[in-house]
Parts: structure tokens; sequence; C-alpha cells
């Protein structure tokens, strides 16, 4: 009886797709995206199965994923028209296999055709385009969430298409004016050999002009100040210089007890973003808006004549905005415990040697209330972004 023998097994055919955004996975709207796609041969010149790979084509473009809670949001009725070019894995759909529908995209720009790469040899593409500016900034809300994803599509011949998707983010300057260009830019007489150079350029002084003006929109500064009573009175004064500010920026804001009088017990300052579904988009009438908090100070103040505090604005959430569907806006929850009677100071002789040791009332008849203060939350530098982004502006594949 002779031992059976396995097969002779294959070497299986591959090429490793590496897509990666040098600058980092963060955008401005109206800004260039560009992406390096490196396709390779990773076997080696010296293996015996060794042989060429060929690619039919390649292609890449920008698009944006939007989802709804079916327990938050009522969308309109899509009907039941089907997409025959879905269910076809010839057919390029940049979507295709993501949750939610494309709401954006932009059109596809082809990289190459009948690509040959030799054993261990590697072939790089340079992909850009401009960050679309009439679609929202990525959100992952309570209600919805709007994902941007730059997908290359790849096919071997008679094979089905293969998918490379890198997550990014994209933030959007709301209600910031588009400066003019300079005069000289625009009688200036173009050449057509430094039109890639000079489109560059221009890319780059646009970026910068928007980052100059969103910095004067948050260096500006003047107190804004508030009494803050209850119905028994005055409890303190708060004063804070800006209400506009760019993410990563410290919110700083100071109380004055002393020019109350009701004794404050201790307060708290939150910072929040409201989420809230258009009237004629929520599930149920009435709908309330969805709260997250992004930090608290919380601080007791019996007998302090003054205090203060700083809430950082983290670089990873989103600034304010507005769709057809959600609003996202930002606030300052204040919230104070006030005593109803007064509270006796502690009494400290003049000439005292010992340590003495101050014990507060056990039961003290209290009052609360709270306060919310509006606040903006624009986009910063996007490269700074980059630091603390979720996305690597790296993925790779094999096909």
């Amino acid at each position: 009886m002779t031992p059976s023998r396995s097969p002779p097994r294959l070497s299986a055919k591959m090429i490793e797709v590496v897509a990666s955004m040098a600058r980092g996975p963060v955008f401005l709207a109206g800004e260039v995206l560009e992406c390096l796609i490196t396709f390779t041969n990773p076997m080696s010149h010296l293996s015996t199965s060794a042989s060429s790979e060929m690619l039919a084509w390649a292609s890449a473009q920008i698009h944006c994923q939007f989802h709804a809670s079916e327990s938050r949001v009522a969308l309109p009725s899509q009907g039941t028209k089907q997409d025959v070019q879905a269910e076809s894995d010839t057919v390029l759909i940049p979507s295709r296999g993501e949750r939610g529908q494309c709401m954006l995209d932009t059109p596809p720009k082809i990289l190459f055709c009948d690509l040959r790469l030799d054993p261990g040899e590697s072939k790089t593409y340079s992909y850009s385009e401009l960050v679309p500016t009439d679609g929202p900034p990525s959100f992952r809300g309570q209600a919805v969430k709007y994902v941007y994803k730059l997908t290359i599509g790849c096919q071997r011949v008679n094979s089905p298409i293969k998918l490379l998707r890198v997550p990014f983010r994209v933030l959007v300057l709301h209600g910031m004016p588009e400066p003019p260009f300079p005069q000289d830019e625009e009688v200036a007489p173009s050449n057509p050999f430094l039109e890639e150079e000079e489109g560059g350029r221009r890319d780059t002084r646009t970026l910068e002009r928007a980052l100059d003006m969103l910095m004067i929109t948050t260096s500006r500064r003047y107190p804004h100040l508030f009494n803050i009573t209850n119905m028994r009175g005055k409890v303190a004064k708060f004063c804070i210089f800006k209400t506009v500010y760019r993410l990563g920026e410290d919110i700083i804001g100071t109380f004055t007890f002393s020019e109350g009088d009701i004794p404050c017990l201790q307060y708290s300052v939150s910072l929040q973003s409201e989420e809230e579904v258009h009237e004629q988009y929520q599930r149920r009438p009435g709908q309330g808006v969805s709260v997250t908090g992004h930090g608290r100070h919380l601080e007791s103040c019996l007998h302090t004549a003054s205090s203060h505090f700083s809430l950082p604005i983290p670089l990873n959430v989103t600034p304010g905005f507005s769709t057809d569907i959600v609003t996202l806006r930002w606030r300052l929850h204040f919230e104070f415990v006030t005593a109803r009677e007064p509270v006796e100071l502690p009494t400290v002789l003049q000439n005292q040697s010992e340590v003495t040791v101050w014990t507060g009332a056990e039961q003290v008849d209290v009052d609360t209330f709270s306060w919310d203060l509006p606040i903006k939350v624009l986009p910063t530098n996007p490269a700074l972004a980059s630091y603390v982004s979720q996305f690597t502006g790296t993925n790779s594949i094999n096909i």
C-alpha cells in the first residue's frame, strides 16, 4: 500500500497595495488631499515561482458616508429602487459594503491602465483631489454620523474589483468668508510650464489665509461680565474674555464671590455639545436634544473671595455646524449650590499659636440652579489635529 502524496502547493499570486497620506489624516474642506499609492510585486526575482503580475486598472476617489440612528431620525422613504450596478463585482462602487448612504463623492481618477510589475518591482502613483466644500464635517454623533474615506479600486483581468479604503477627517470652516486673491495674482500672466508649481503655491496660500482668518477670529479678547443671581439675590460676578474658540484651546473663566450676597458652597462648569435633529426629521414630536459632556470642573468655594477654572477643548471633537438634518452647538453648563442662610466665618485669634480646625455645619439648607452660556467652537490647524486623530492616514491590501 503506497502512501498518498499531497498535491504540490502553488504559490498564490499577490500584489501589495499601500496608500499613505504623508501630511496626516486631517484636512480642511477646500484643501487639497494628497495620497501616495504604491503597488508592489513582493516576489523575489530569485524565487523559482516568481513571475510578473498584471493589473488591469486602478482608480481613486473621495466619498462621504451618512448614517442616521433609526430611533432618532426619520428620513424620507427612498422607495424600492435598486441599483443594478451594486450587484456587480466588476463595477466600481466606492461605498459598496458600507453602512448608510453615500451622500457625496468626487469623480474617480484613473491611476493607470494595464500595469505590469516584475518580481520585486514597485510603482508609486500620486493622487490629489480637492476636499469638497459643500459637504458636512466628519462627525460621529448620537443621531447621525458623517464619515469620509478615500477609496482606491483595483482589478485584475477577469477578477472582481478590490477596494482599499483610507478613512480621514474633514474640518469645515463655516461662516468664514473667502478672501479675494491679491490684485497682482489676478493680472499676472500665466506660465503653462509652471502650472503645477503655481497651483501648489496657491493651495498653500489658500490654507494659510484660512488659518490666518481663524486665528484673527479666535484671538479677539474683551471681558464679558455676567452677574450670577438666583431668587434670593446676587451670588457672584463671572468674567470670561471671549466666547469663540479653536479646537485645543483652553476656556478660562473667573468668579468673584466677594461681590455676592448669597453664600456659594459649590460650583461646577461643564463643556457640552448639543446635537439637535431638525423638527421635520425628528422620530418623535418634541424630541429633545442630545447633550454630550467633554470636560468638567468642580470646586467647593465657601468663604472663597474668588476662583477660576480652565477647561480644555479636545482636539478630536467636532466644531459647531449645521446641515439639513442636524445642528451641533456648544455651550458651557454651570451648576451652583448656594446656602439659604448666611454661613459664619471661622474665627481665628490674632495671637493664636496653635492650629485650629474649623468644622463646617452638619446640615445646611441649600438651593441649586443652573445656567447655560452658548459659545462657538471652530476648527484648528489640521496638522495639529492629526496628532490625536484615531486615523493613521495609511492602509494596505493584498490583491
